[in-house]
């Protein structure tokens, strides 16, 4: 039992990961559909692909994260 909770909080860290990547690709996707066309719909494109890097980016400190805490539970 002692080992599960210990391991909690990582897993709560791989939880958000997965889930800011989720939104990531979901924000691709999204942009990447709209049948919007011209300068500001690529200014518009370029933010969101701005931002589901910053989700991804995101994703990958929470998953250093949970391994150091694995790591140093060991």
């Amino acid at each position: 039992m002692r080992n599960r909770l210990e391991s909690a909080p990582a897993d709560g860290l791989r939880a958000h990961s997965a889930v800011l990547r989720s939104h990531a690709e979901l924000l691709r996707r999204a942009a990447g559909d709209l049948r919007w066309h011209g300068p500001r719909a690529d200014a518009f494109r370029a933010e969101v692909a701005t931002l589901a890097d910053r989700c991804t980016t995101a994703a990958g400190g929470l998953d250093l994260a949970a391994a150091q805490l694995v790591n140093r539970e060991r």
